[in-house]
């Protein structure tokens, strides 16, 4: 049994609405159950509150102060140049005491000490017992002013010398003209603190 187009939209259209049909009957039977249940209800409903004002603000507080200012914060640049100062300057002292050190224990000094010590004329002007005079800055050394370098034939110099009865400043300087030629003595003497001048015509040689 065959049947039209319109007869099968006819069709479709009852079976849809017989659908939604039942849906609706099953909503309401849904909601009558739910009205019939033991819900408490509020006897009476608050009563609104009206606000004439906004709100108060909250309690506002200052900012704390410092009860003292910041410390001023110096330079970098600043400390940086007074270490490099006192670097630079320890560096240099330390270099002068090794060199000062260095002419102390040369063969020149200690030959000269000891040709000055035996020295009739020099016995006269300082008293028994001369030696280099010792400087509070060294720690009791004595200070050598001056040059000693034997490889290039230069030996000049100066220091403080004291006896038991005065004090005096020695002067020796002796010369290489050539290498391999002795050492000529071109001044050695003693000007005492007195005045008076002694001149020590000693011949110190070395090649």
């Amino acid at each position: 049994m065959s049947i039209s187009f319109a007869e099968a939209s006819a069709l479709r259209k009852a079976v849809q609405q017989g659908t939604r049909t039942r849906n609706v009957q099953h909503l309401r039977s849904t909601t009558s159950d739910l009205s019939h249940n033991n819900v408490p209800r509020p006897k009476s409903m608050p009563e609104p509150t009206t606000y004439e004002r906004v709100a108060r603000p909250g309690a506002y507080y200052e900012r704390p102060r410092l009860k003292r200012d910041l410390p001023i914060v110096q330079p970098p640049w600043l400390s940086l140049g007074i270490f490099s100062l006192l670097g630079i300057a320890g560096w240099w002292v330390f270099i002068e005491y090794s060199t000062n050190q260095e002419r102390l224990a040369s063969s020149v000094v200690r030959q000269v000490m000891l040709n000055l010590r035996e020295s009739d004329a020099v016995r006269e002007c300082l008293g028994e017992g001369a030696r280099p005079e010792p400087t509070w800055y060294l720690n009791g050394d004595p200070w050598v002013n001056g040059t000693i370098n034997m490889l290039q034939g230069t030996v000049d110099f100066s220091l403080r010398v004291k006896g038991s009865q005065g004090a005096g400043t020695l002067y020796f300087t002796s010369i290489r003209r050539e290498k391999g030629h002795p050492f000529e003595i071109l001044r050695y003497k003693i000007i005492c603190d007195n005045g008076k001048e002694i001149n020590l015509p000693i011949r110190i040689t070395r090649s």
